[in-house]
């Protein structure tokens, strides 16, 4: 944290808001530019569909705070409720993979669930779109940033914002469990991993994994069941 304070004041003292302004320009130009390469090459149904990922995931990006797993219950609104390009179920496959391989999880989601709904072009996309709210915003507060960190009134905006983004992470996976768990081996398996990770303190990688060879081990057993009968 002092070194990104470091750096930030470092950028604060040496490019002004002008040219913090132009700079997010050109970006935005160059981002253009390559939009239209990419998308020559696609019909204008994947057009659609690929910019309407981008807007989706820039929405997404811009308005959800916390970061982390605070992107689930927009993701579940946005991709599942209204534009029906996942299910409850993928979703959650989405998460779970996201949280397995290294980088950031809402971008993995992102790039995921784009590469699922329209290829590579969509997978870009959907990346950009997520990343680049983002990287306006860190770009026109840094001059400010390191003044607002000890603000009190700042430090409430963020409170109240982690506590309601609480809320909706719970609501979310409530719902989603629902569709998930169905039976008793997988309240087993979710129970298990409860008191593993609140209690033992495991990494959600391991969890995951757990899950997934619990998951193959119950297939065989009861593919090898069924087969006797």
């Amino acid at each position: 944290m002092r070194n990104l304070s470091l750096y930030i004041r470092v950028v604060s003292d040496k490019i002004g808001f002008v040219e913090i302004l132009v700079i997010i320009k050109q970006s935005l130009s160059a981002l253009y530019r390559k939009l239209r390469i990419l998308l020559a090459g696609c019909d204008l149904v994947d057009v659609k569909t690929i910019i309407k990922l981008f807007s989706v995931f820039f929405k997404i990006g811009a308005f959800t705070f916390g970061g982390g797993y605070a992107i689930l219950p927009v993701i579940q609104k946005e991709v599942v409720d209204k534009n029906k390009w996942l299910t409850e179920e993928e979703v959650l496959d989405v998460f779970a993979v996201s949280q397995s391989i290294p980088g950031v999880i809402s971008i993995n989601s992102a790039i995921y669930i784009g590469r699922k709904v329209a290829g590579i072009p969509g997978a870009v996309s959907s990346g950009l779109g997520m990343i680049l709210p983002s990287f306006i915003v860190i770009l026109a507060i840094a001059p400010l940033i390191i003044n607002l960190r000890d603000n009190e009134i700042v430090g409430s905006f963020f409170n109240g914002i982690r506590a309601s983004a609480s809320a909706l992470i719970l609501l979310a996976a409530i719902k989603m469990s629902k569709s998930a768990i169905r039976e008793k081996w997988g309240i087993a398996v979710a129970a298990a991993s409860f008191v593993l990770v609140v209690f033992f303190d495991v990494h959600a990688v391991w969890v995951i994994i757990g899950g997934a060879a619990a998951g193959i081990a119950y297939g065989l057993f009861d593919k090898r069941k069924r087969s006797c009968k």
